[in-house]
């Protein structure tokens, strides 16, 4: 071991025991889940970005695992080999190592195996005051640790997914939108495709199969598939089973056979996601969208007011924060608010140095129950000593308001 290797260790050992005092101080348990975890659960719940930056391979016995991308997943396993029925509040501090592939190269902010550092806060079921009572102890956990500055990022994949079912448009493309949220430009793209008024027969590369379902009866969808395939030449490797591929081409055959969206739903969407700025100057403009378009979001907006105010009373500083319609974050078990820590002087896009977010699903969907409401923070500890110390070279010691 180097001696800078040796002085960097001593730093980040020095700054976990900051962050731990931190946490277990609020009464959160220190939890250590294995590295090792079972790679479909991952696969399933993190999405398509994080997804192909994990380490995944396949043990002796032939079970496939992976190297743990982040720790919540594997907190809420942990949760429910304690808790089955998903019924009891529980709070989780840690401090552990996590993987990912860097697809640039990596660098000091960017290695492949990295310290994160957290909480998880599981079972509280007045939500917003479990989003402050998050946000404020991360930020608290980072300036103990000497980060004088930083901004906030945050959003609200509740308030997303509020707006899209309040408009006039088919179930199906609401689905749509709301998986590719996390996707900005296929999110866009799809909203073209869906203005689009051709045929979907000429601009779909299953046109034949579309053709051939276009006067079967449900029942029967599943086995034309299958035949189709099967006549190609096409083998089965997907993921997805038959049913759920005949699924995608029904909807496709309504698409065909249904009105394009409308140049005004389609731009109401476009103006909100475009929606940035101070958080209050942010619920302005989403309030005269809504109303403007007599639409009903009422409860989302409601819960975000909620927020803010609870987010004031914790001496959360808002003055530092900015709400931005499209961050979502690039994890995709995130159902409602969701958050970052950003130190621009880091050499990271935004200079992300910690984030969270609320996750309803995610236990339930690990554990085939119930959802539980859920809601965490972590930490990327070498980014924050990085940042800790470069404040410190270039002599900022000035306190954070």
């Amino acid at each position: 071991m180097t001696a800078e290797t040796a002085q960097k260790f001593k730093a980040l050992e020095a700054q976990a025991s900051t962050l731990f005092e931190i946490f277990t101080n609020a009464q959160y348990e220190p939890v250590a889940p294995a590295v090792l975890q079972p790679a479909d659960i991952f696969l399933d719940q993190i999405g398509e970005m994080l997804r192909a930056r994990t380490y995944v391979f396949t043990a002796p016995d032939g079970e496939e695992l992976c190297l743990r991308p982040d720790l919540t997943v594997p907190i809420s396993r942990l949760y429910l080999e304690r808790h089955p029925d998903a019924s009891a509040v529980a709070r989780y501090c840690y401090n552990g190592s996590a993987f990912r592939f860097q697809p640039e190269g990596r660098t000091q902010a960017r290695p492949r195996e990295f310290r994160q550092a957290g909480i998880e806060n599981i079972g509280v079921r007045d939500l917003e005051k479990a989003e402050a009572e998050t946000l404020g102890l991360t930020i608290k956990a980072v300036q103990a640790c000497g980060l004088k500055s930083f901004i906030i990022r945050f959003g609200d994949l509740g308030l997303f997914q509020a707006l899209i079912e309040a408009l006039d448009i088919p179930p199906r493309w609401q689905a749509r939108l709301k998986h590719q949220f996390w996707r900005p430009a296929s999110f866009h793209d799809l909203l073209h495709r869906l203005l689009s008024d051709e045929p979907a027969t000429q601009r779909s590369q299953a046109s034949i199969i579309l053709t051939k379902l276009a006067g079967a009866p449900e029942k029967d969808a599943s086995e034309i598939v299958r035949q189709y395939l099967e006549k190609q030449g096409i083998p089965f490797v997907s993921d997805r089973s038959l049913t759920e591929i005949a699924e995608r081409l029904l909807e496709k055959r309504e698409d065909i056979h249904g009105p394009p969206l409308s140049k005004d739903i389609a731009q109401l969407i476009e103006n909100y996601l475009a929606i940035s700025g101070p958080p209050r100057a942010a619920f302005a403009r989403i309030v005269d969208l809504s109303k403007v378009a007599q639409i009903n979001i009422d409860g989302a907006l409601q819960a975000y007011t909620k927020r803010l105010d609870l987010f004031a009373e914790a001496d959360i500083p808002l003055s530092d924060a900015i709400f931005n319609a499209e961050f979502g974050r690039n994890l995709e078990y995130y159902t409602g608010f969701v958050f970052q820590l950003e130190h621009p002087e880091l050499d990271l896009p935004a200079g992300h140095i910690g984030g969270g977010g609320r996750y309803d699903h995610l236990i339930g969907e690990i554990g085939k129950g119930h959802s539980i409401p859920a809601v965490g923070g972590g930490i990327h500890t070498e980014r924050l000593l990085l940042a800790v110390e470069g404040l410190s070279i270039e002599g900022e010691d000035t306190e954070n308001d």
